[in-house]
């Protein structure tokens, strides 16, 4: 294997591990940003070593085993940090040589879904709270959140450190909490389980247009949230919403990795399990009586594509309905897109059009590359070939995923 290949090889498995391994070790030194050093440190030393001595068997359990090493050494070694474990750590159990390797070992699932709750802390602002745990459970870059957002790196940046402190001198413990503390935190956990899904079901950058593992956590996360606030039809929502889309995983990109698009995709091969799951989530959000929430609201629009055998049979006047429902309780131009795709499928491209040129002034769309790609796709409807193709061009020029970049110039040689 080249060393290139390795070290392709390498970021692969460090998007995989790393938030295990930093929820880990975030139980046990009770500091998320020690618990990221502890995990950056056990990187490095793969980087070292597995060029020359190849990449080992297993190598989650591989860097599980060096991040655990690091913390035993720092508790052995470091007055001034054993000090802090021995102050942190009274009453709790957590602090021998022993009790790192039982920690390490036991249940990972568990230990992210106490990480997810602790960076979603209500002392932390929500945009850090989204920022922190998207860059330590999803291992997206700053630079990466700060294009899926629409701001300025600096600022997604400046966010996480201040967050990393405020847990550090608060002291937050790694629990799941209980009763109204659940219920002050749980919207903010849901929006993180939401975003981390949709990172791996649509990557923004890299060389795969999928992330499986990333949705299947997440979606296993959802499904245990459900499970403690069943009384929260949002958390229900969220579930409907990754059950259905799931469903999709094999049809949503081709042999060789290429992305299919929706209308493209063959739906005999869509898994119908996730969705008479999905289905059943829906129809409990909806029992508890109250008004749909964004997850229920997109689950809905999600049900409307499942329940269409054909592409042509999809109900676009429902879904652009469902879409002007969802821009009042979750406004934002990345929905107004999404709605004006609905009305163009609906009434017409022309229409669609309209919707979309309205968008284009505005700042926060400037760099988000799935615009020119709508409008590309609403203009070749038009006829309008050149224009077309100039954009589809400009759309891939703003991805950061080389899949997703093929495909945008493979649409535009189409254009010519």
């Amino acid at each position: 294997m080249t060393k290139e290949a390795v070290q392709r090889t390498i970021d692969a498995i460090w998007r995989i591990e790393s938030a295990k391994l930093i929820a880990g070790l975030a139980r046990i030194v009770r500091d998320v940003g020690l618990a990221e050093d502890l995990a950056q440190d056990a990187l490095i030393i793969a980087l070292e070593k597995w060029p020359e001595a190849g990449i080992p068997d297993n190598p989650g359990a591989w860097l599980m085993t060096t991040a655990k090493r690091r913390a035993i050494d720092l508790i052995r070694r470091s007055r001034l940090r054993e000090q802090k474990y021995e102050e942190v750590g009274r009453g709790s159990e957590l602090y021998t040589e022993q009790e790192v390797d039982m920690s390490l070992d036991g249940e990972v699932g568990d230990d992210l879904l106490r990480l997810i709750f602790a960076t979603c802390h209500p002392a932390l602002s929500p945009e850090a709270r989204v920022a922190l745990t998207l860059r330590l459970l999803c291992g997206l870059t700053t630079d990466e959140i700060a294009h899926a957002f629409l701001v300025a790196e600096s600022t997604i940046a400046q966010r996480i450190v201040r967050a990393k402190r405020t847990l550090t001198a608060m002291r937050v413990d790694f629990e799941v909490p209980a009763g109204e503390e659940l219920k002050n935190r749980l919207s903010t956990v849901l929006e993180v389980i939401y975003l981390m899904f949709n990172e791996g079901y649509a990557a923004t950058s890299g060389g795969s247009w999928l992330r499986p593992l990333l949705c299947q956590e997440a979606l296993r996360l959802g499904r245990v949230l459900a499970e403690i606030a069943p009384e929260e039809p949002e958390a229900h929502g969220l579930v409907a919403l990754m059950e259905i889309q799931s469903s999709r995983f094999k049809t949503r990109v081709n042999v060789e990795g290429e992305p299919i698009l929706l209308m493209d995709q063959n739906r005999a091969l869509w898994d119908q399990l996730l969705i008479r799951r999905g289905l059943a989530a829906l129809d409990r959000a909806q029992k508890l009586g109250r008004p749909l929430g964004p997850y229920a609201l997109q689950a809905a629009i999600a049900a409307c594509h499942a329940k269409a055998r054909q592409a042509a049979d999809t109900d676009w006047v429902r879904i652009s309905a469902l879409y002007e429902a969802l821009s009042r309780v979750m406004p934002s131009p990345i929905v107004e897109l999404n709605r004006a795709v609905a009305i163009a499928m609906a009434f017409g491209p022309a229409f669609g059009l309209q919707l979309v040129d309205e968008l284009t002034a505005m700042p926060a769309m400037k760099d988000y590359h799935l615009l020119p790609s709508v409008r590309a796709d609403l203009l070749a409807k038009l006829d309008r070939m050149d224009e077309a193709r100039e954009e589809f061009e400009r759309a891939a020029s703003m991805t950061r995923n080389a899949r997703e970049r093929e495909l945008l110039l493979r649409r535009a040689a189409e254009c010519e």
